[in-house]
């Protein structure tokens, strides 16, 4: 289930009509609980973790996929379970957007997330 924010659900019904043009899904970032609507619980500002910049494949059938392999550096020993999307590469900046539950809980070091692996869907 994703959980989007008020700016995320703004700017979808604006990008409906036409009148919207503020893309808040420019980076993806890794959470240790759900973000919920306000993208808490981003992964420790810590080591050489960063938020990874992201380019998103067209919608098709009422969803949304990464269209970039993302790669984060993470401290190894806690692990994350969520990502959400924003429109900052700042740590604790930016607006936050939409996020959701990884497949499954990962705690490494190195942390890929494939093309295509991140899926939102509308519904």
């Amino acid at each position: 289930m994703a959980l989007a924010s008020a700016a995320a659900e703004n700017a979808a019904l604006n990008g409906l009509d036409g009148t919207g043009s503020t893309n808040t899904m420019t980076h993806v970032s890794l959470h240790t609980a759900s973000p919920s609507t306000t993208g808490a619980n981003e992964n420790a500002n810590s080591g050489s973790y960063a938020r990874q910049s992201c380019s998103w494949n067209a919608a098709s059938s009422g969803s949304k996929t990464n269209s970039t392999a993302l790669t984060f550096s993470t401290a190894g020993t806690t692990a994350v379970t969520h990502f959400g999307t924003w429109n900052s590469a700042t740590y604790g900046a930016g607006t936050y957007a939409i996020g959701g539950a990884l497949g499954s809980s990962v705690t490494a070091a190195s942390i890929t997330i494939a093309s295509g692996a991140i899926t939102l869907s509308a519904s």
